[in-house]
Parts: C-alpha cells; structure tokens; sequence
C-alpha cells in the first residue's frame, strides 16, 4: 500500500504527522488491549471523585440552593418539593463513567473500526500537548461534528493513548435507546435537552453539573461547539450555551486558567451520507434506537477510507481573555448568583466560538476525491476521465497554494489517485465508457418526474457534501472572485462593497468571524495575487491571462449557492401574497425549485436542501427583506416586495452595493 503524505504550503503554519492507530490493532490482539493497564495521568494529580459524589456536590452548592429559593419564593411551593425534583433531573441527566463498559466499547470498536476504516490517523504531538494540558489545567474538548462516530471516536483514542477519558454533553436522543442509553451513560456521555426554555430549575442544575466537573478537574469536559452533525459537512455556526458555561468558572476567579482544544475530525468516506441526503430533500430522520443500530451492521461490509483525527494546540481562555475582559466585575455579585452575561462578555464568548470552529477547520484534512467531488459538481452528471484526471492535478496545486491540507499518496499517478477515489465512492460515481459520471440513487417502480429528480437530487446532494469540505479554504477568494465577475467597475472600494454584500448574505452559509469583514477581503486578495489570477494596480484590479480560468472556476464554486437564493427570491416574489409560516416555507420552496427543475429552467440540485433553504430564510430576515408578526398566536412571515427585487438585482450586478443599499435591504 501506497503511504501517504499530508501536504500544505510550507511558507504556513507546520501541522503534525499522523500515526495510524489501526495498524497496531491489526497485530495484536484487541482482548488484551482492551484489558490492559489504564492509568491516565490527571488533572494536578488529584484522585477523581465517585460520579454518586459528584451529584451531591451538585444539589449542595450554593448556586443550585439559591435557585431553589427563588423558585420556592416564585411558585409557593417547598423548597424540598423543588430539589426532589432537582435530583430527578440530575439522577436523568448525569454520567456514570465506569472502567468495565470503557473496556467493552474498546474490544468492540476495535472491531467494527477494523471493518470500517482503512485508517485511523491521529497526530501524536497533538496527544503530547493534550496530555500535559490534563494535568495544567481544566481541559475543555471541542471536536467538530460530521458524524455520529465522532465522540465514540474521540473517547476511543483517549483510551489507546492512556489519556484522562472524557465527560460528553450527548442529546437526549441517545437516552431512548434500550440498553445502549445506558452503556453511553456508563462511558461518560451525560445527557441534556434540545432546548430548557425557560426552565430556571434545569439551567441551574445541569450548568452546576458542568462547572463542577470542570473545577474540580473531574475529565476533560467534551461537546460539540457545532451543536449538532453537519449534515452538509459544511462548518456550522456555533451555538454558544455550552461554552458560556464553560468560561464562567474562569470569569469567576473558582479556576485559574481553562484550555479550549479545537478537535478536527475528517472523514475520507462519511457513514451518514445517504442518511444525510435524505434527511436535507425532507425525509424524517430516523429515531435513535438499539434496532436501528443493530440494522446498522451491514454498513460492516463496505470500505469507509480513512479518518485523520488532529488534535489542535490547546488555547488558554486566560491568555484569549487579557485586555478584553474586566473579571473584577464578578467580585460584586456573589458567585452563586446567577446573572445575565454582559455585551462585552457575550461578544467575547461569541468571537471564542467562531476562532475555535475556524480552528477546527485549518486543521481538517481534504482528501483526493473531496477535489473530484468539487469538479464534478460543476460538470453535472458526469465528465471525461482524462480532464477530470488533468482538472484534479490542477485544482491540487491550486489547494495546497491556498493552504489546504491536503491528504495525498506518494508517488503515485494522478490518474491512479482518481480511480482509487471514484472506486472508494461507487455509490456516488462510476466510470462509464470513459466518462466518469454520477448514479442515480435505485428507487423501483418509481418513475414519475418528481421521484426522477428525488432520486438525482440525493446524489448530488452526497457529493456536493464532500465538495462542502474544501470550501473553507477557497470561499474568500471565491467572493473576491464574484465581486470581480460581477461588478462593472474593477475599484478595490467597489469589489470591496460587493464582497462585503456576498459576505453578509452568506453568513449563515460559512463560517466568517463577525466584525472581521475587511481582514477576510484583504485574505481573499492575497490568495488570488499569490496564484497571480489578478494584479492589483494602484486601486484596480486586474484579472490575469492565465488567471481568468481560476477566477470562473471559484465563481463556478460559489453559483450553486447563488442560484439557490435567486430561487428563493423568485418563490418570495411570485408564489407569496399574504405571508408564510415557517413550517410552509420549505417544502413550499422546494415543490417550486422541483418545478423550475422538471421545466429544465434551474439546472442547480443545491436549492433543493433543507439546510440551505433554512440559511437564506435566516439571512432575508437579518437583512429585513423578510419579518416576522405574530397574528392570533402564530408567526407569520412577511414579505417586503422593494426589498426582494433590490436583492435580486444586486445579485444580477443589475444595481450598485454600496453600504447605503446595504441598510436598505
């Protein structure tokens, strides 16, 4: 087997070598690994205390003691009444990490890891530095989130490198499964709810339970600061409860210091794929049940690549924090009171998400058929073997110029890479006469228009989700890029407002840090002068001879989601009198987007996803071409006309952006 080197442009950041953790399991045996000595180090050296323990110190705290008070004082009822139910929540919500079932999962997962898997990737420097930040500091791990291997995944490395094995903020989705619920409790998963309204008594017991944990040192404290699985695979932005949660002990002065460690986990072949697909074109997600694993299994027979799993630099949130925030704020209200986060607090915790998804994303590993799937994506349904052979090589200088990290085997053709990918994704493409082209998902009996584009639609939705996962390294030079195309005037002021306007539009769509809009045009700029696509002379720019087929490449990249919210402001446009709810709005937008497909007048399946769909409903409301009024108890969405039609003659480069029309809209 071909080894493989991961590459990145030297001139940036060094990343780590990776070790395959799976070779080792190939040779030995998986009963002895499972059953080996298991001594972490831990956090100061202190003896972690029993999980029974750890909720009675809970229930007793001052916080948790106050808030039962208050409720008392609010409801009229007894304060016993009130932490009965307390220690309810806590008895349903509470992990109860146990070393049997860690052993069980080893034996087990090594296993299934073993069929599933070519390779399991780790960085062993990375390891190093987690290990040393274990015994520093309360340790905060922050995994993105692609898949539901992911925290098995995590927990399961921990374990082969003797680290302090980790508590898991899990959904409560898990906790319906017989049986299963209960071992995922007994390996550290402990459960929360969707949502806690506004239910003061379960805030205050489960951010007790968190901070506990994590001022004590008890494990490293692991959630997913995405919130839920991308099923884009597409960054997503991230939800801030928990990681408020997690900052306050420091702002509090109860620790010293906390180390936030960025986890980026890239999946070669992801398992949920088609799940994922079907999930976006409407199709219910199937409940979480021990049936639904077992039917699972099947999945055992195919190949699913390799995983790298890279371990960032941990980042103290002192060092974050110095000079923007004034903790001797907190000395004036005692510490078990609970208060409201400050603006300044909450912009802070804001910025803190957003630097650590776009760690997570430096760090996440592009593999060969991720720039196949990004080329194809452009040349629906399918294209030449020798350009897509020739179009990848390319498209790899190109991505390592822009500072992706790139997985790719040594010394080995371009044109082998591409048969290995094409055959690793079989369900996706296959090579027909020549022509690598995409299938349709077999659907029997079911020939009518609508399940004809259903059953593309989920193909194309598989690979544009591995396209997904190269598109934070082009997407500024992309929309630098479309500025260009767009606008009439080639002024770095008017590509700048242009840019700009794209940038905000699509802030639900990528990952951009709020507040950070010029420094992510003056990155664009840099990456398309450093590929010599343009020159920058004086304040104009100037498109390149050899340039001009990389600029129409990253506009090709970026129409798909174009066209998708011209498609919305179409349906708002011609379909919308009244209003809408939010629950009409997508399957209304998506049997519109089917009919301008079936008339062969939209040639994009993008639109057709929920996820996007949702993202453009969000940014029409930022942008106030859309409101919300409540009407008899209901929401109901209302349409501003002028606003939509302004939008869709700026995306046409029909009318100057300037920041004035930007208000407007």
């Amino acid at each position: 087997m071909a080894s493989k080197t991961l590459y990145a442009d030297p001139r940036l950041k060094k990343r780590d070598d990776f070790e395959d953790i799976l070779e080792e399991r190939r040779n030995s045996s998986d009963l002895r690994y499972a059953l080996r000595c298991y001594t972490p180090l831990l956090y100061k050296g202190i003896t972690p205390c029993k999980a029974s323990m750890l909720k009675t110190t809970v229930l007793k705290s001052d916080h948790v003691h106050y808030v039962i008070q208050q409720l008392s004082k609010e409801m009229g009822e007894s304060p016993d009444i009130i932490k009965e139910e307390a220690a309810e929540i806590l008895e349903e919500m509470a992990q109860s990490l146990q070393l049997g079932i860690i052993r069980f999962f080893a034996f087990t997962l090594s296993k299934a890891f073993k069929k599933l898997f070519q390779r399991v990737k780790v960085n062993e420097e990375g390891i190093q530095r987690l290990q040393q930040a274990i015994q520093e500091h309360p340790v905060v791990l922050l995994p993105s989130h692609r898949s539901y291997i992911d925290f098995l995944m995590m927990s399961y490395i921990l374990y082969t490198y003797d680290l302090s094995l980790p508590v898991i903020a899990s959904g409560m989705d898990f906790l319906g499964m017989k049986i299963v619920g209960e071992m995922l409790r007994m390996s550290g998963a402990f459960f929360m709810r969707r949502s806690f309204g506004g239910d003061k008594l379960y805030w205050a017991v489960f951010s007790e339970y968190v901070k506990t944990m994590l001022r004590i040192g008890y494990a490293p404290v692991e959630f997913f600061l995405e919130g839920t699985r991308s099923r884009t695979c597409k960054s997503l932005t991230p939800k801030l409860g928990l990681l408020n949660i997690v900052t306050e002990p420091f702002f509090k002065g109860e620790v010293f210091d906390v180390s936030l460690v960025p986890i980026s986990i890239s999946y070669e072949r992801v398992l949920e794929e088609s799940l994922y697909a079907h999930e976006l074109l409407g199709v219910p997600k199937p409940k979480e049940t021990t049936s639904g694993l077992l039917k699972a299994r099947k999945m055992l027979g195919d190949d699913f690549g390799s995983i790298h799993v890279y371990f960032g630099h941990p980042v103290s949130l002192r060092s974050l924090a110095q000079k923007k925030i004034n903790r001797s704020n907190f000395n004036l209200v005692p510490r078990h009171i609970p208060r409201k986060p400050t603006e300044d607090i909450q912009a802070f915790v804001n910025n803190t998400g957003y630097r650590m998804v776009r760690l997570q994303q430096e760090n996440m590993v592009v593999s060969p058929w991720v720039l196949i799937a990004t080329i194809l994506m452009q040349d629906l349904p399918g294209v030449d073997s020798e350009y897509l052979i020739e179009k990848t090589a390319w498209l790899r200088s190109l991505a390592l110029l822009f500072g992706a990290f790139l997985d790719w085997p040594d010394h080995v053709p371009t044109s082998k890479v591409v048969a290995s990918s094409v055959a690793l994704h079989h369900n996706i493409v296959r090579n027909v006469n020549g022509r690598v082209v995409l299938i349709d998902e077999e659907k029997p009996n079911d020939n009518s228009s609508d399940d004809l584009v259903f059953k593309k639609a989920v193909t194309v939705l598989m690979c544009a989700s591995y396209r997904n996962q190269i598109m934070h390294v082009f997407i500024r030079p992309a929309l630098v890029a479309a500025a260009i195309h767009t606008v009439c005037n080639a002024r770095k002021e008017e590509v700048f407002s242009y840019f700009n306007f794209l940038r905000e539009l699509f802030a639900n769509e990528f990952i951009f840090t709020p507040g950070n809009a010029v420094q992510d045009f003056e990155d664009g700029c840099y990456l398309l002068v450093k590929c010599d696509a343009v020159q920058i002379l004086k304040q104009d720019f100037v498109v390149t001879e050899t340039g001009q087929s990389t600029i129409s490449f990253l506009v090709a990249m970026l129409r798909p989601f174009l066209e998708g919210y011209q498609v919305v402001c179409k349906y708002l446009s011609e379909e919308v009198i009244e209003g809408f709810t939010e629950m009409q709005y997508v399957p209304a937008v998506r049997i519109f987007a089917v009919k301008m497909i079936i008339s062969g007048s939209l040639k994009s399946y993008d639109v057709l996803s929920s996820d996007m769909q949702k993202n453009c409903l969000a940014a029409l409301l930022r942008l106030n071409v859309l409101r919300k009024t409540k009407l008899a108890d209901q929401i109901t969405i209302k349409v501003n006309q002028a606003a939509v039609t302004r939008l869709v003659d700026a995306l046409d480069g029909k009318t100057p952006v300037q920041k004035a029309a930007l208000a407007r809209l």
